[in-house]
């Protein structure tokens, strides 16, 4: 079975959460499965930033799924959705 790159956009519920924290807590709960090869900040307008999670998985069942329901689970998250999935 293929690897894939999953990236994923979280966008915080107030530009005052602390994103690092949230970047910490993705970290956390992802899944064996799921390897996290980077997070970084994109800004988006009037002081409002990003997390933009690169992740390495399987390419079975719903693994991509079940680890954006978890993000969106996260204290201080407002939505996250998958941005690009690509083969390794």
């Amino acid at each position: 079975m293929a690897n894939v790159v999953m990236k994923v956009k979280i966008m915080p519920s107030d530009v005052d959460i602390d994103l690092d924290r949230i970047g910490e807590k993705v970290r956390e709960l992802a899944p064996e499965k799921v390897e996290i090869r980077d997070i970084g900040v994109q800004p988006i307008a009037f002081g409002l930033k990003a997390l933009i999670v690169a992740a390495v998985m399987p390419d079975e069942g719903n693994i991509g799924e079940e680890f954006v329901d978890r993000i969106k689970e996260i204290e201080g998250v407002e939505s996250a959705e998958i941005e690009s999935v690509e083969l390794l």
